[in-house]
């Protein structure tokens, strides 16, 4: 991704990025009405969706390669992380931190980072891996974001401070901002034949986002397009993983049991767990001054073992098969009314049946939340349910049958439409970078 310095005009060939907090997808607009998907190869498999993950690994040498950091992202730093476990930094869903003044830095292998040095470093690999795909572009690019970022108090300025530091190194000097349900309105629009007015839900890793949008044909058969509305939430997928972590995994790691402390028994901690099962807290757990402190608690602990088991876990590195074990429990739920959990990690052996209900009630609240951020997108509108002509679901989360059953009940499975679910942002942001009157649909960081 090597911008030209010179400004492009609209209809110019324009990169879509949706940077999300699982997976990244890029696509391209070449001077026509198409959206290419940037493609990687790695070990014969052919990918679109880039995981957004990294790696740190130290190599040892002499001279100035001593201790040099090898940095990988995507399915490299997976495959990275699985060579060599224990000694490699992996860190994934860092969008998490986006938009969090509360993280400033955090220290990997002895060099500081910060949110924009971490999301630097994760588009310089991805724009290696893609090679000749994206060696020589234009300058503009329109980045998708959440229309609420996730986060207890998300600061959306300083999140897109951090995006434009970010892409500013790789040489974009057109940098706009579009929210992600409305990159995936216009991808869903393609299909329309007639005029309608769209409500797009996207579920992403971190956010859940709905955009309403009014689509019409003009004479000469363009499509026009009008903004209605749009409302999000800071909860989607990874929500309902701390869910499943919360209940299934971290009691036998401790959660709930007690320490001694003199002639008292206290409980232990519960911040120790609730970064456990936060996919972004968890890769920075391990490298913590928490970290001693729970190493202090096996000594002093009334269920020892629970507490050694928490810190084998920590110390083996096995986040990323954590991370896989919640996800199989997941898909299957979402076609069986139930499955089997199963983590094994090091000594560690977690097995337990879980329903289908038990874990829809473990999620409410967050079912909940999304449902009152869809109503607030129809109230936002001036609209009904009877005055939206279509639903189009995407993103990982939409498979989730609780998650898909609030969109039936209100809507009714004729306007329900899926699709794209991993490729529908990007390839929508970067048509998007077509339009004429590009201030309507995009903004920039300032």
């Amino acid at each position: 991704m090597t911008a030209a310095s010179s400004a492009s005009a609209p209809g110019a060939p324009t990169i879509g990025v949706d940077f999300g907090t699982t997976n990244t997808v890029v696509s391209l607009t070449l001077g026509d009405d198409q959206a290419r998907l940037v493609r990687y190869s790695i070990n014969n498999r052919d990918l679109f969706a880039f995981r957004s993950a990294l790696s740190f690994h130290s190599v040892q040498g002499v001279g100035e390669a001593a201790n040099e950091r090898v940095v990988e992202a995507g399915p490299w730093a997976i495959e990275s992380y699985l060579e060599d476990p224990l000694e490699t930094r992996f860190i994934q869903s860092f969008k998490t931190f986006a938009a969090s003044a509360a993280f400033t830095e955090t220290r990997i292998l002895n060099k500081r980072y910060q949110f924009e040095d971490l999301l630097a470093a994760f588009l310089l690999r991805l724009r290696d891996h893609a090679g000749a795909q994206l060696s020589d572009l234009p300058p503009r690019i329109i980045v998708g974001r959440p229309v609420t970022f996730a986060g207890s108090s998300p600061d959306e300025a300083l999140a897109l401070t951090r995006y434009e530091a970010a892409f500013q190194r790789l040489g974009f000097t057109d940098i706009r901002y579009a929210y992600e349900p409305v990159g995936a309105a216009f991808f869903f629009a393609r299909q329309l034949q007639q005029d309608a007015t769209v409500l797009v839900a996207d579920f992403g890793g971190g956010t859940s986002d709905f955009s309403l949008v009014r689509f019409e044909r003009a004479a000469d058969g363009t499509l026009r397009s009008t903004p209605l509305s749009r409302s999000g939430v800071g909860v989607a997928g990874d929500a309902f993983d701390y869910r499943i972590i919360d209940q299934l995994v971290s009691p036998e790691l401790g959660k709930g049991s007690d320490y001694r402390s003199f002639s008292n028994s206290l409980p232990i901690p519960q911040r120790y767990y609730a970064a456990f099962a936060r996919w972004d807290q968890l890769a920075l757990l391990r490298a913590s001054k928490d970290m001693r402190d729970i190493r202090a608690l096996e000594r002093t602990a009334l269920e020892p073992d629970k507490i050694a088991a928490l810190i084998e876990v920590l110390d083996g590195n096995h986040g990323y098969a954590l991370y896989r074990s919640v996800s199989a429990l997941k898909e299957a739920l979402s076609s069986q009314d139930q499955a089997t959990f199963r983590f094994e990690a090091g000594s560690v052996r977690i097995e337990k049946p879980v329903t289908r209900p038990e874990f829809e009630a473990w999620i409410a609240p967050e079912l909940a939340a999304i449902e009152t951020a869809v109503g607030q997108a129809l109230d936002e509108a001036n609209l009904t349910e009877a005055g939206v002509d279509r639903v189009f679901l995407t993103g990982g989360s939409s498979f989730v049958p609780a998650v898909r059953e609030i969109f039936l009940r209100r809507f009714g499975a004729d306007k329900i439409e899926t699709g794209g679910e991993f490729e529908s942002i990007a390839s929508g942001l970067a048509l998007i970078g077509r339009e004429a009157d590009l201030d309507l649909w995009t903004m920039r960081a300032s």
